[in-house]
């Protein structure tokens, strides 16, 4: 059959999962060897819906003692003479509403060499032609949120797995990451390929890769009709572009998964934050990376950790951090500690400087709930816009927005450049799982797929410059729902 006969190159990692006291050594390519012991794993959830937002591994490496922070925009940490990061810990299985991980034991490592990539860039490309975090995101063990989905109680939970990278509904250009057959195209699937890890789907492609690994891109619109089932693709073709279409929640982004044969014998997901990181890096060459992810969730009232210390500064090191509130308050450091008194989706600024006086942005979005009051769901928010890169004075960009949990008032859009402020109307959608408004008819797929349902306006900038833009809307309760994105006028080599 079809499926048996390609050639399986090795991949360049090791992945071990291991019990809590578990060691075991094993011989890397170049010749290294790793000894690894697991040491522990520890776990926090937070008290609305006793999800899980952060689990660490406490590994000996070598004779090292590490604390890996698991998934959630960690990249691997250095150890002696190895590379080392954890994925995936048995905490995701208590309340997941899906196990894409295929884990039988207590936590997943991956090990590299020292000094050498996690894979090798000549064959691994950013899957979107657009800047670095241009908008929202939900990546590996981030509980999903853009679509208002986070709601107060103690039922499953959906930890994305894959990769969201959130863009602008038929704008954003998608392309393979790899080389490699495509096994499924939409609803058909490659005969002699029925036993690897697809789905079926109208909006997506499905690339099988050199390693044996399998590529997912979902919630297409507009797949190139060049595609064949069977067909070879190169890395960097064209795919399509960014959608909704499927069960994507009803805002606009690419699902980006890759699903590899796991130590259990099972198919399971392979996380590929870091692989976006570094390709990201290699193809653009930006200086600095800021980094203040995942989301946060939290009740009215509770002190929430804000952390920009994952950030990344190829050029230099980590300079100075600075942060505008939603309330209009400034602080400075890494990290910070904010208490919200109503509910609502807030986005707060960080601006980060290297040693070499790069700066870069990113946008903490914070979700609070009044758990007393689960009836009353804040309103959340999503917003985008295209092109990302090379806009100079004159050039028109389009921007893109939708609401969720509200069906009142507008978006008020401040383009942080002088000219007067804008109000859109998009055609609002509401979390499935929501029964206050599902009784109220305000559910449907119609809706949430709705080809209109963004509201759009093109703006052109009068100044060179870096601008933050904020859309923001707010519900019937007062509840506010905001949004950054950081455009940059005036710089055309592609990067941030």
């Amino acid at each position: 059959m079809a499926g048996c006969s390609r050639r399986v190159a090795e991949p360049p990692r090791i992945t071990l999962d291991l019990w809590a006291g578990q060691s075991t050594s094993v011989k890397l390519k170049n010749g290294a060897v790793a000894n690894v012991e697991l040491l522990g794993v520890s776990t926090v959830k937070d008290s609305v819906r006793n999800a899980v937002r952060e689990t660490s591994a406490t590994v000996k490496v070598n004779g090292k003692v590490l604390r890996l922070v698991c998934g959630n925009y960690h990249v691997p940490a250095d150890a002696p003479g190895v590379r080392i990061d954890c994925t995936v810990t048995r905490a995701y299985r208590t309340n997941a509403s899906d196990d894409e991980w295929a884990l039988e034991k207590d936590a997943r490592l991956r090990v590299w060499p020292s000094g050498n990539p996690l894979l090798d860039p000549n064959k691994f490309a950013y899957p979107v032609r657009q800047i670095w975090f241009a908008n929202d995101t939900q990546m590996g063990n981030e509980p999903v949120f853009v679509d208002g989905g986070e709601e107060p109680g103690n039922g499953k939970v959906y930890y994305h797995a894959g990769l969201d990278i959130g863009g602008c509904e038929g704008m954003t250009e998608v392309v393979s990451a790899t080389a490699g057959t495509v096994i499924q195209l939409g609803e058909k699937v490659l005969k002699g390929y029925e036993e690897y890890p697809l789905e079926p789907r109208y909006e997506s492609i499905y690339v099988l890769g050199e390693y044996g690994w399998v590529y997912r891109y979902s919630h297409l619109t507009k797949i190139s009709p060049s595609l064949q089932l069977g067909g070879e693709v190169k890395k960097g073709q064209h795919l399509g572009y960014v959608g909704k279409e499927g069960d994507s929640g009803g805002w606009a982004h690419l699902h980006f998964q890759i699903f590899a044969k796991q130590p259990s014998g099972r198919w399971g997901t392979e996380d590929g934050y870091a692989y976006l990181v570094e390709s990201y890096l290699e193809e653009y060459e930006p200086p600095l990376l800021a980094v203040v992810r995942p989301h946060k969730l939290a009740a009215v009232g509770e002190t929430v950790s804000l952390d920009a210390r994952q950030s990344l500064a190829p050029g230099g090191g980590i300079g100075r951090v600075r942060w505008t509130f939603h309330d209009g308050s400034l602080a400075e450091g890494p990290t910070q500690q904010v208490i919200y008194d109503a509910p609502g989706t807030y986005s707060e600024v960080i601006r980060v400087e290297d040693a070499n006086w790069n700066v870069d942005y990113d946008f903490a979005v914070v979700q609070v709930l009044d758990p007393k009051k689960p009836e009353l769901r804040p309103p959340s928010i999503h917003a985008a816009y295209h092109p990302t890169f090379g806009i100079e004075v004159g050039t028109p960009v389009t921007f893109k927005v939708r609401s969720f949990n509200t069906a009142v008032g507008g978006e008020v859009w401040d383009f942080g450049d002088g000219t007067p402020k804008v109000t859109t109307n998009s055609k609002p959608a509401f979390a499935r799982s929501n029964a206050y408004f599902a009784k109220l008819g305000l559910t449907s797929p119609e809706l949430l797929l709705a080809p209109d349902a963004y509201a759009q306006i093109v703006h052109v900038f009068p100044r060179y410059g870096r601008y933050i833009v904020k859309v923001e809307r707010t519900d019937e309760n007062g509840f506010p729902a905001i949004a950054h994105l950081d455009v940059d006028v005036g710089r055309s080599d592609g990067s941030k």
